[in-house]
């Protein structure tokens, strides 16, 4: 237990039965009445983002979440299988803890799992993936470059607007940030 007199940045507490990042605080002392944190709170799940004053010294728990790097097996229906690779060891994500990560892995994709204490909570994607295009339209010939775009679903059953010169069975590189085509892949 911590109180919210020793806030920094960056900390991840347990509000209302959600985890919260802070993001910002301000400790508060006005001329009339006690002393206040002022605090911007960002959910770690939700994105949300909330005001919220606290008491000084007013308890609140602080929850230490561990970031551990695993790689994606296979997906069975429902579940993803992942290995940590310096164990080996292997666990069963259900669909709710990989959430929308899901949409950019492939087998053997790098994936990192936010764990509290020994149970995963939700799973983080790689900021850039490479994916192959399973359908989109044809292009016309003289398609440029800065041409306009075209929605074309890739093999996770992700879609993304690319530019008109992409086809069917090229390699694309995706920001998982925003779901936008960054290039064409290397091959």
């Amino acid at each position: 237990m911590t109180t919210s007199n020793d806030f920094r940045k960056g900390m991840i507490i347990e509000y209302d039965g959600d985890l919260y990042e802070i993001v910002d605080f301000l400790h508060v002392k006005p001329g009339k009445g006690s002393a206040f944190v002022r605090s911007k709170l960002k959910g770690v799940f939700s994105g949300k983002v909330i005001n919220k004053n606290w008491r000084a010294g007013e308890k609140v728990e602080e929850v230490r979440l561990e970031r551990r790097t695993f790689e994606l097996l296979y997906r069975k229906p429902g579940e993803f299988v992942v290995m940590d690779p310096q164990t080996f060891e292997q666990i069963t994500l259900s669909e709710e803890t990989m959430d929308e990560a899901g949409r950019y892995l492939v087998d053997n994709s790098e994936l990192i799992i936010v764990f509290r204490g020994e149970r995963p909570v939700m799973v983080e994607p790689p900021m850039f993936v490479e994916l192959e295009v399973r359908q989109t339209e044809p292009g016309v010939k003289g398609d440029t470059a800065s041409g306009g775009s075209k929605p074309a679903v890739m093999e996770t059953g992700l879609e993304v607007q690319v530019p008109l010169f992409v086809r069917e069975g090229d390699r694309v590189k995706i920001d998982t940030r925003t779901d936008s085509y960054i290039e064409r892949a290397s091959s």
